[in-house]
């Protein structure tokens, strides 16, 4: 596999400044953006300030240009945003690589609608537009327009068929064998897996990583600890009470992500099972939900915000792109759910 520009180190973002000093992500907004008109309280404001200086925050324009630089643009066009909380971090994540270039970035949601992407690319193409990132809110292959050729672009959490363009999306496998992997250092053999939907490539994709952990461990794989859920909470409480009550019980449970990982919590709560305690949890995303959850959830990294910066700062490169096809990796987040104490 080819190897693009990498991306820097995961920086301090707002997320933690907002779960440092206590407050939403708006407050913490808010407050850096010097809104004096709104009703913070001096003791909030100085609890948002001492957790930006304690955590070595940079603010998103930090280090630009000079405004006499001159303002370019570059477009971003993606499938759907109020779906998932992806796309607004993958669009951070390229905002912020492309405003310390003095770029701007204009955003278009488009539904999947080929012919009004069709008349956006053509748009910018007359606005001498830098590039354009045109990105899927789930991870697939996709057929964008013929008149994306006009453009310097790269895809974002998708990758075309005969790969014209440079991508870049999760590395699912090697995150689902890296879940794994951790949960059985941990000690654990009997290792459940919750599917997601299995049209996606994602639940494909974090199962055989699963299974490749398996192997590599010499732990066979039993189809009993392997059920079919949905992605919702109510498919990973349903899958939960499906393993519990299957004649393997399992030591440990792997859900395809986190809003499942909240239902299987539900089911064991309500079997009086005690996550970290009798039986172990690993989810797969790392939403926010993940930190709250008691005991907080131990999850897999989808580094979306990275990947926008990646995407972003390749488009502003001068290297010849070629065929370039990157797999980020994905971190797993060690908390206190996958370990039995």
């Amino acid at each position: 596999m080819s190897k693009g520009p990498r991306s820097a180190p995961t920086r301090i973002t707002m997320k933690d400044i907002a779960l440092k000093a206590g407050v939403s992500q708006s407050t913490v907004s808010f407050v850096l953006n010097g809104q004096e008109d709104m009703r913070i309280s001096e003791e909030t404001r100085k609890r948002v300030t001492d957790a930006v200086a304690e955590l070595g925050y940079r603010p998103r324009g930090a280090g630009r240009p000079p405004k006499d630089a001159g303002v370019r643009v570059i477009g971003l066009m993606i499938d759907e945003i109020a779906t998932s909380p992806f796309a607004a971090i993958s669009i951070e994540g390229v905002q912020e690589a492309a405003w310390k270039e003095n770029v701007i970035v204009e955003v278009v949601m488009t539904g999947g609608d080929k012919a009004y992407e069709a008349a956006v690319l053509r748009k910018w193409a007359a606005d001498r537009v830098e590039g354009v990132v045109y990105g899927s809110i789930l991870t697939r292959q996709v057929t964008p327009p013929d008149v994306l050729a006009k453009h310097k672009a790269v895809l974002l959490n998708c990758y075309e068929a005969d790969a014209r363009y440079p991508s870049v999306v999760p590395a699912e496998r090697r995150g689902g064998e890296a879940a794994t992997q951790m949960l059985i250092e941990s000690g654990h053999r009997k290792i459940a897996f919750i599917t997601g939907e299995n049209w996606m490539e994602a639940s494909d994709q974090r199962l055989e990583g699963y299974e490749r952990a398996l192997r590599l461990a010499n732990i066979p794989i039993d189809p009993n600890l392997i059920v079919e859920g949905n992605f919702l909470p109510s498919g990973g409480r349903t899958a939960t009470l499906r393993l519990l009550d299957g004649p393997v019980r399992p030591d440990a449970i792997f859900c395809a992500n986190d809003l499942m990982a909240v239902g299987c919590y539900e089911a064991l709560k309500e079997r009086s099972e005690s996550v970290g305690q009798t039986i172990g949890v690993m989810g797969y995303d790392d939403q926010e939900i993940a930190q709250h959850l008691s005991p907080a959830l131990s999850s897999v990294l989808l580094p979306h915000r990275e990947m926008g910066s990646w995407c972003a700062q390749l488009l502003l490169s001068a290297m010849n792109k070629g065929k370039l096809q990157e797999r980020m990796e994905c971190p797993v987040v060690a908390r206190n759910s996958h370990t039995i104490n």
